[in-house]
């Protein structure tokens, strides 16, 4: 895949991210998508991330600005950069209690690109420091 062609299809996955436009973000993916979760486990498919969404939408409110792409040469790997704003809405399971807290916290991606869609995403961020953000009494 050109790498122009994987700078646009993740120009689009981010945009819809921010957009709230979950379908646009499930239509970058391909059918088996291996989504590696910070602290989780991998879920494979487009069912699993669709729930994933589900849940994210259901427990927080997030917006991803200073979004820097790096892409290899050959368009199959790329990189993502970006600081998320984000507001906590519903206690998620084995997290501190919400209570609409809000956060600011830098995270990365790693993905895999083939056919021209998102193959894998390998999501990081510091967890600690989302906790200390939330509940800045743990």
């Amino acid at each position: 895949m050109p790498r122009a062609a994987t700078l646009a299809l993740l120009e689009h996955y981010y945009a819809a991210f921010n957009a709230g436009d979950w379908q646009g973000m499930l239509d970058c993916l391909s059918d088996d998508v291996a989504h590696d979760l910070n602290q989780g486990e991998r879920q494979v498919g487009k069912a699993a991330f669709k729930a994933f969404i589900a849940h994210m939408e259901r427990c927080y409110k997030e917006r991803l600005d200073d979004i820097v792409l790096m892409v290899s040469e050959d368009g199959t790997r790329a990189a993502a950069e970006f600081v998320v704003h984000g507001q906590y809405l519903a206690t998620d399971e084995g997290l501190p209690e919400a209570d609409g807290q809000t956060y600011v916290l830098p995270a990365g991606a790693f993905i895999a690109i083939d056919a021209g869609r998102i193959t894998r995403l390998t999501m990081y961020y510091n967890l600690a420091d989302w906790t200390a953000q939330v509940d800045p009494a743990a």
